[in-house]
């Protein structure tokens, strides 16, 4: 992209799920959304982030979406009597899909999930074997990507284990041209020969990719292997030199070891690993370098404020940040974290569930209510201030009741949030289905709840604010999947600057 082509990229996941929407976020990291409302693996933020793009759909592909597919086109009778077999119905529909959403685009790149060897991925890899065919060698390079363990004991790099993937690939008539080789140390340049020997390789294909200090190094470390060029040489593409100035950019202030540091609280239930939140946090790294701080992320267990109360795990935090979520596990925890931000004058941003439970902590005390609640935990509580919609009620399909994806907001004048986005009519990602009950719009905004964000038909509640306090913001929607390494969302933007400005 750099180099001025136009580079769309998508993701082939083996798994018989249709989206990752059902997935534990424990086992498989943050279910991202993209602007269509496609649940997916987390691996498209990380493509929109480092290529700055907007994705569709089209680059999610789960097995559980070609079958779905292939046996809804045999239930209608489309095959005819023909026996529906992996080859060819399943691989050409993989093919079809990758080919779809590569068309208009220079390059496009496919990453086939998984390891090598897995036997929900062998569909896949017959596909690509297949690809090449269907649209020329010439227009098809197969990268693979592998693992270099390091033996302490002898204290060298292993390339055995590379050695027998790219042999299994070869076996599965899927020829590699190119080698990207993860390693935790620094690969010797007798490492590469090896791998190039062993595996049929030219030293320019074999890119060494060390674990890195920061992720967003890792397209430098790329341009200045060489690889890109290779690339644009191997498909005959006369591209313009790269233009990396940005990245360059960036990664001087990532690692400007002057910076003051930023003390961020998470206040998460989700607590397993830090994948979980992946756009939360490179979000708050995002908003803390763009403003020449050093972000300290502080992971606050939910239940722990829950049981412990909030007083000891969120004193000496410089902002309280309280995620998404489902389920009730943790909820109060939340609820008591954003009381204590409120009380203590602290700035706070709630995301989806973060905003719920921001307006559930207001009306406890207005409604002079402790049971006061969201009928998501509560569904007999007397004060429901978020409920589902009634049109919501009649739908019983897991995800049909689910907002997913871009949709408009209008910001009111003189708020913080129209300040932050500089612009009164805004569209952001959503995911979640439970909604801000408007019978309680006039008693809380009574008490001082700004109702700062609607839908263009002012039905929908989007962004609450808290008057007489620093910044106290929260979305119904998920800022943290626009925001970009540099480049910030305007609401993580707004609240870190709140913070340095104090």
């Amino acid at each position: 992209k750099a180099r001025g082509l136009s580079v769309n990229i998508m993701k082939c996941d083996p798994y018989l799920n249709t989206d990752a929407g059902t997935l534990n976020p424990v086992e498989h990291g943050e279910v991202f959304v993209t602007k269509d409302g496609a649940e997916t693996d987390l691996d498209l933020g990380h493509y929109e982030r480092f290529l700055d793009a907007e994705l569709t759909r089209s680059s999610s592909v789960m097995n559980g979406q070609i079958y779905a597919q292939l046996i809804a086109d045999e239930r209608s009778g489309r095959y005819l009597g023909k026996t529906v077999q992996i080859i060819p119905h399943v691989t050409d529909a993989i093919q079809d899909r990758i080919e779809a959403a590569g068309k208009g685009f220079d390059i496009h790149i496919v990453e086939i999930g998984g390891t090598v060897g897995d036997y929900e991925s062998l569909a896949f890899l017959d596909a690509i074997r297949q690809f090449r065919r269907r649209v020329g060698a010439e227009n098809v390079l197969n990268a693979h990507v592998v693992y270099l363990p390091y033996l302490e004991a002898s204290k060298e790099l292993k390339t055995k284990p590379a050695q027998n993937t790219v042999r299994d690939l070869r076996a599965a008539g899927v020829p590699t041209d190119i080698i990207f080789a993860r390693a935790e140390r620094e690969v010797s340049e007798h490492v590469l020969t090896k791998i190039s020997l062993f595996c049929d390789l030219d030293k320019e294909a074999i890119v060494a990719l060390p674990t890195a200090k920061s992720v967003y190094q890792v397209p430098l470390t790329l341009e200045s292997s060489g690889i890109a060029d290779y690339v644009c040489k191997r498909f005959g593409i006369d591209a313009d030199k790269a233009d990396i100035s940005a990245w360059q950019h960036l990664n001087k202030t990532i690692f400007n070891n002057d910076k003051p540091p930023v003390k961020i609280g998470v206040v998460a239930k989700y607590m397993d690993h830090e994948d979980t939140y992946m756009s939360v946090t490179e979000a708050i790294k995002a908003a803390s370098w763009a403003h020449g701080r050093q972000p300290e992320i502080v992971w606050v267990d939910a239940e722990g404020v829950e049981k412990e109360g909030p007083d000891g795990l969120l004193e000496g935090l410089d902002g309280i940040i309280v995620p998404g979520g489902f389920g009730s596990r943790g909820v109060e925890g939340k609820i008591n974290a954003a009381a204590w931000a409120r009380k203590h004058k602290v700035p706070y941003l709630g995301l989806c569930l973060g905003m719920q439970v921001a307006v559930i902590a207001v009306a406890r005390e207005v409604l002079n209510d402790p049971l006061a609640n969201t009928t998501e935990i509560d569904t007999e509580t007397k004060h429901p201030v978020i409920a589902l919609m009634d049109e919501q009620r009649r739908v019983v399909d897991k995800g049909g009741t689910m907002r997913l994806g871009n949709y408009p907001c209008k910001l009111a004048d003189g708020s913080k949030a129209r300040e932050a986005y500089g612009t009164g009519k805004i569209e952001e990602r959503h995911r979640h289905r439970y909604e801000f009950n408007n019978e309680y719009r006039d008693q809380l905004a009574e008490a001082g709840l700004k109702i700062v964000g609607t839908s263009p038909d002012d039905k929908l509640v989007e962004i609450i604010e808290l008057e007489d306090h620093p910044f106290f913001v929260a979305s119904q929607f998920h800022p943290e999947f626009t925001s970009r390494p540099a480049r910030p969302n305007q609401l993580f933007d707004a609240f870190v600057k709140a913070i340095v400005t104090e």
